[in-house]
């Protein structure tokens, strides 16, 4: 047979329950995007690419 719990006992487990909810909202609500990484070598994308898109602007005259 199931003992009865106290009613003290039952807030306090409440109370915890909500504490804990309302933390985990709120570091839902700050937890932003993540941040993406930086290529530390952007120019070497653009000149890869350079060539193909000269190629097409000068395709395309």
């Amino acid at each position: 047979m199931l003992d009865r719990i106290r009613i003290a006992e039952r807030y306090t487990r409440s109370a915890a329950a909500a504490v804990t909810a309302v933390a985990a909202l709120v570091l839902a609500a700050y937890a932003g995007p993540a941040e993406t990484r930086t290529d530390s070598r952007p120019d070497v994308q653009r000149q890869a690419t350079a060539p193909a898109a000269d190629a097409v602007r000068t395709a395309a005259r």
